[in-house]
C-alpha cells in the first residue's frame, strides 16, 4: 500500500470556534455530538472531550445512509457499551430523525424531572450540536425546524458563527461551526476526514487521495468497486491504488491528448462516487473487538 497523505488544515476561524463552543456550553443542559457513520472513528474530535467534559452527551451517526448498516449498529452497541446514548440517522431524507426528541429527554430524564418538581414545566431543553465540518449539523437543524436558515452546502467551513433554533416540543438548539484540530496525530484520521469531505479538496492531493481509497475499497469492499467500474475480470491483490485508478479512467474513456489516461479526472469522479454512495454503502473504520 502507498503511504497515507498528510493532511494540515486548521483555518483561524477554528480557533475562534473552540472559543465559542467553551462559552456557549454553560447556556445549554445537553451536548449532541454529530459524527460521520461512515468514519466514526476519525469524526470524532479529541478536543471536543476536553470541552464538554462532564456535560451530559448523545452522538449522532449521521449520513448512516451511506455506511454500512451492520457496522453502524455495531457503533450503536459500542457507544452504549460505553455509556453514551447514539443513534444512526440521515439529516438529507430526514430518516430517523424524530428519535432524537426521545433520546435526548432519555438521557437528561433526572434533570426534566427536577425541574417539573421546581415548578419550571415549561423550561425548554437546550441541546449545542457539535461536530467536525460537512458532517450535517445544518442540515440536520434545518430539517428538525422545518427550513430553518441554517446555513447548507456540500463543503466545509460553511457555518461561521453560533446559531440558535427554536424548535416544537420545548426544545432549542444551537448550531456551532464545524471544530477541527491542530494536527491529525494519525495521519489516517486526516485522510479519512478528507476522503468524506470534511476536509477542503484544494489542500490535499486529489489523485493521491484516490489512489488511496481504492486501496482501501479494493481490501474491504471490492465487490461493489470491480461493479462500478466494470472490473470484474480485475484480480486486486497486490496492486496499488494508482493502477486501479488508471484502469478506471480508461474503462470510463478519460483521456487526454497522446491517448494517456485522464488520472486526475478520475480521481475526481472516484471521490464524488464514493461521497455520493454510488460505490455502495461503505464504512471505512470498524469496531476493535
Amino acid at each position: 500500500m502507498s503511504e497515507p497523505q498528510s493532511v494540515h488544515w486548521y483555518p483561524g476561524h477554528m480557533t475562534r470556534t473552540k472559543r465559542q463552543i467553551e462559552k456557549s456550553l454553560k447556556l445549554v443542559d445537553i451536548a449532541a455530538e454529530m459524527i460521520d457513520a461512515r468514519v466514526p472513528v476519525s469524526s470524532r474530535n479529541p478536543v471536543l472531550d476536553s470541552l464538554i467534559q462532564n456535560k451530559p452527551r448523545v452522538i449522532l451517526m449521521n449520513k448512516s445512509d451511506l455506511a454500512d448498516p451492520a457496522q453502524t449498529e455495531r457503533w450503536i452497541r459500542f457507544y452504549q457499551s460505553q455509556g453514551i446514548s447514539a443513534v444512526a440517522l440521515d439529516s438529507r431524507s430526514g430518516k430517523n430523525l424524530k428519535a432524537f426528541f426521545p433520546l435526548v429527554r432519555d438521557v437528561l430524564s433526572d434533570r426534566i424531572a427536577a425541574w417539573r418538581a421546581k415548578g419550571m414545566v415549561g423550561r425548554p431543553v437546550r441541546v449545542m450540536v457539535v461536530g467536525v465540518p460537512n458532517v450535517g449539523k445544518s442540515s440536520f437543524i434545518n430539517k428538525l425546524s422545518h427550513g430553518g436558515k441554517a446555513n447548507v452546502e456540500d463543503r466545509p467551513g460553511v457555518t461561521r458563527n453560533n446559531q440558535w433554533f427554536t424548535l416544537g416540543g420545548g426544545f432549542e438548539l444551537l448550531d456551532t461551526p464545524g471544530v477541527l484540530w491542530p494536527k491529525f496525530e494519525d495521519p489516517l484520521v486526516g485522510e479519512r476526514l478528507a476522503f468524506t469531505g470534511a476536509v477542503k479538496d484544494d489542500v490535499v492531493d486529489t489523485e493521491h487521495l484516490a489512489a488511496r481509497l481504492l486501496e482501501v475499497l479494493c481490501v474491504s469492499y471490492p465487490a461493489p468497486l470491480k461493479e462500478r467500474y466494470k472490473l470484474q475480470d480485475v484480480d486486486f491483490t497486490g496492486m496499488k491504488g494508482h493502477e486501479v485508478l488508471a484502469l478506471i479512467a480508461k474503462k470510463r474513456g478519460m483521456l487526454i491528448f497522446g491517448g494517456e489516461v485522464d488520472t486526475e479526472r478520475a480521481a475526481i469522479t472516484v471521490l464524488d462516487e464514493f461521497r455520493g454512495a454510488k460505490l455502495g454503502r461503505v464504512t471505512l473504520e470498524q469496531v476493535q473487538k
